[in-house]
């Protein structure tokens, strides 16, 4: 079966003599079909870019985002990972039902299409604190003497393994169905999703958390079914799950997502190209914008069932080969996250009014962690970045909620209010422990892996703002975008609980994230600020005892003045200029510049100790203020 394009509405709107001039003519038919086409498509009008050369892209923060690490690999200690001690883990998938989040990832023990496979389920009530990982799908064995078409080899104690681009549906009557696929990978080189693996696998999730049976929901056709480990799902007595799985098949749109596993002449995929890890919103007309890897796009005006052109790079958009996710957001505009560059970092979303035209691109996630196990075709960065899917649930916070993979090891998810922005208009003046509840940092962004956390806690009966790190190949960061000024004064108040291990640097920085001055509470007991290729000492510092601080920066003079509870501690010059300031960060541990645009694509090693943890070093912040200081002028 032909993939559904439907018939070129441009057809017969040009006059033939219009081709008879070969250069101007055809130059004016190509600029003519640029036009029209770009009138009705996704396309990024907007003018800012993304720096590979930093992790951050130098974008500004979208305002209030959360990057929480909800699975951290660990070979050695698998006990600090959930039981599981497999380090390939990747394409995470997202929805929420029954007041819960679900997420799904599929795990290999080291690289990429390296058997066996298996997809691992977690669940949170809040976004914030995940279970452990349950087995959803687990390893499947190959009946051994299985030949794959257009393989030389033979199965003898294979597995399969798992690739898929759809994790869960939840039907008309409730239901929740989680779906996977096992491919079959002979040996080096081969391909799990070239449509000659094993089908498609379904279950239900249970309200109490239970799961159903396995079943097959779809065979490849080189598949025999007599050979199968698992039923098929018309043979369930469940009449509800039967009845949801049909729903589901007779979607379009979500077989659309079945393209690369499905046999490709499979008549339930009606947009047969190669392309790749489809998402879909519907514009306010109904229509349906198509985006898939590189930021391919096209419109369906009929739910996928015809699309108006052949899949185009979206004009403007800056995209490799990694996932574009796509949605409308709750507060009836429209946004799209992915990675703005040729390399998967930094993660970023961009926002549309219409649902065509994306005007701006900010940052989410512009941290690359450290990859502590190397495997084949690990990519550095945060990446393959998925949302949840229409009909698949809404938070009831009303935020854009993600997830992705950094450096297919570990699993992230963000939070990203809405109205997505990145400005702040009034000057913060926060005591945590009087802000309401649950809006202690909702104009915080933060950096909060497994072990190194940044979180709101109870100290002493208290709130505080509080950063934990224990981590030695992380960190963890809270930062705090303001509004934009040139003479700024800055007042916090820091506990430190240690004064002998870890650090906590503070930087003051412009909208791209450089930074003009740093502080630092340093693991030899001193209070220092960055001057010039030198740390200053300011003074020391003891373990469990306030250190309020107040600096006051003047962009013009270069300078700035610190003050260490009440007490001045003298004027120092910026360790670099800035035009001005937007945000102050805080966080435990130093600058990473590793990897760049240079490194080499894979890592075939794993780092020393990989699995091990530092002693925990603490932070306690408990208010944060800032404020304008009168200009010359004045």
């Amino acid at each position: 079966m032909k993939s559904k394009i439907a018939p070129n509405p441009l057809k017969g709107t040009l006059k033939k003599s219009a081709f008879k001039a070969p250069f101007r003519g055809l130059g004016a038919i190509l600029l003519f079909l640029t036009h029209v086409h770009a009138q009705d498509t996704v396309r990024y009008v907007g003018q800012t870019l993304s720096n590979v050369d930093y992790h951050h892209g130098q974008l500004s923060p979208a305002v209030g985002v959360h990057n929480m690490q909800v699975f951290r690999a660990n070979r050695e200690h698998p006990e600090l990972a959930g039981g599981t001690h497999w380090t390939y883990n990747h394409a995470p998938m997202l929805a929420y039902w029954n007041n819960t989040f679900y997420l799904q990832y599929l795990s290999n023990p080291v690289g990429e299409h390296e058997p066996p496979g298996q997809t691992l389920l977690l669940t949170s009530k809040d976004g914030y604190n995940w279970t452990k990982p349950t087995v959803l799908f687990p390893p499947y064995k190959l009946p051994d003497g299985w030949k794959k078409p257009g393989r030389p080899e033979v199965a003898k104690d294979l597995y399969a393994v798992m690739h898929q681009r759809m994790g869960f549906f939840v039907a008309k009557n409730k239901r929740l169905l989680t779906l996977a696929f096992y491919g079959i990978v002979m040996g080096p080189k081969d391909d799990p999703n070239d449509g000659n693996g094993i089908g498609r696998v379904v279950r239900e999730i249970y309200a109490d958390g239970k799961f159903g049976p396995i079943y097959f929901i779809r065979n490849n056709a080189s598949w025999d079914k007599t050979k199968s480990a698992y039923p098929f799902y018309t043979s369930s007595k469940d009449k509800g799950f039967v009845e949801a799985c049909n729903e589901l098949l007779a979607n379009t749109l979500m077989m659309q997502q079945w393209i690369e596993e499905a046999d490709r002449n499979d008549p339930l995929v009606t947009l047969k190209k190669e392309v790749k890890a489809f998402s879909y919103y519907h514009l306010p007309d109904k229509r349906v914008v198509g985006l898939w890897k590189h930021a391919l796009t096209t419109i369906s005006p009929d739910e996928g069932q015809t699309w108006l052109y052949n899949p185009l790079r979206a004009p403007g958009f800056v995209n490799s080969n990694a996932k574009i996710w796509g949605q409308k957001t709750t507060d009836g505009q429209y946004a799209t996250v992915y990675n703005p560059s040729e390399f998967r970092w930094p993660l970023a979303v961009s926002t549309s009014k219409d649902g065509l035209n994306y005007t701006n691109l900010l940052l989410v996630n512009g941290e690359i962690t450290t990859m502590r196990y190397g495997g084949a075709y690990k990519s550095y960065g945060p990446q393959y970045v998925r949302g949840i899917e229409e009909g698949n649930g809404t938070p009831p916070d009303g935020s854009l909620w993600v997830t992705y993979s950094m450096n297919k090891e570990d699993i992230w998810v963000s939070k990203i209010p809405v109205p997505i922005t990145d400005q702040v208009t009034t000057h913060p003046n926060e005591i945590f422990a009087q802000l309401p509840a649950g809006d202690e940092l909702k104009f915080w962004n933060l950096y909060s892996p497994v072990f190194a956390s940044a979180k709101i806690e109870s100290v002493d009966g208290s709130k505080a703002l509080v950063l934990r790190d224990k981590d030695p190949f992380d960190y963890a960061k809270a930062e705090r975008v303001i509004p934009e000024s040139t003479k700024l004064a800055v007042e916090f108040a820091v506990v430190p609980q240690q004064a002998d291990k870890g650090s906590l640097q503070i930087e003051f920085q412009d909208a791209k994230g450089n930074a003009a001055v740093r502080l630092l509470f340093d693991a030899d007991g001193f209070f220092k600020a960055k001057v010039g290729y030198r740390d200053s000492q300011i003074q020391k510092y003891e373990a469990g005892k306030p250190v309020v601080v107040r600096i006051e920066l003047d962009r013009d003079k270069r300078m700035f003045v610190a003050f260490v509870n009440g007490q001045p501690k003298g004027n120092r010059l910026f360790f670099a200029p800035v035009a001005s300031f937007r945000r102050v960060v805080f966080r435990t541990g130093g600058v990473r510049r590793f990897p760049d645009a240079d490194t080499p694509t894979d890592q075939n090693f794993d780092v020393p100790k990989a699995g091990e943890l530092q002693p925990e070093a603490v932070f306690i912040l408990k208010t944060f203020k800032t404020s304008a200081l009168p200009s010359r002028s004045e």
